[in-house]
């Protein structure tokens, strides 16, 4: 397009866009409506929801290598002691039911005699046992020493739910007085709280070991 043409070309547009405003007006005045007008519906991207928090730690956790997926299964922070009865929580609740039910008799019969029977330590899982086990090691010097006090996570008695811990040393007194007709039986001489389903046919408590290595 030519310099000399541009003004003709701008007059026709001026001239179209004047008719164009002309129809508009005259189809509002005869009452027509204004052209249809097609909605097309378009999808929108909602983000997905943000992933839950994980649960909170103790403010102590031990690395013990890849093999540990969870190392506060059946942890309680020190001074806690559970109710025999309170089964929402995975210490008394992951036990052998047996064990259960003979703690909660015994808890039942101690209580009507003013002791108060509660678990300190039941269920635990391998990762937090092979950490009671690698502490204690470190705390004692060699794992000979260590095995005297904490099983390893292929033998302890926790790990299957098949020993509890009992508090206080009065629960413990009695427990171990009158634990037999329940079944419940101290194992380990140095260990007066930890009691397992051990009676004979004949309702009696075998031999104490000297310790968990005995």
């Amino acid at each position: 397009m030519s310099a000399r043409n541009t003004p003709v070309h701008a007059g026709i547009s001026r001239a179209l866009g004047a008719i164009g405003i002309a129809l508009c007006a005259l189809l509002a005045a005869c009452g027509r409506s204004a052209p249809d007008v097609m909605l097309v519906q378009t999808s929108i991207e909602v983000p997905p929801a943000p992933e839950p928090a994980p649960p909170q730690q103790p403010d102590n956790p031990m690395t013990i290598g890849p093999a540990a997926v969870d190392t506060t299964g059946g942890w309680l922070p020190d001074g806690t002691m559970l109710s025999p009865f309170d089964s929402a929580n995975p210490i008394l609740s992951q036990l052998d039911p047996a064990l259960l039910q003979a703690v909660r008799s015994a808890a039942g019969l101690a209580g009507s005699q003013g002791v108060d029977i509660r678990v300190t330590s039941g269920w635990r899982s391998k990762g937090f046992q092979q950490r009671l086990f690698d502490d204690a090691v470190a705390n004692y010097g060699s794992i000979a020493k260590a095995a005297e006090f904490v099983a390893t996570p292929e033998v302890s008695k926790h790990v299957t739910g098949q020993a509890v811990d009992i508090g206080p040393a009065q629960a413990d007194s009695w427990l171990i007085a009158n634990g037999r007709q329940f079944g419940l039986c101290q194992i380990y001489a140095n260990e007066i709280w930890h009691f397992e389903l051990a009676v004979d046919e004949y309702g009696n408590c075998p031999p104490l070991r000297p310790n968990a290595a005995g």
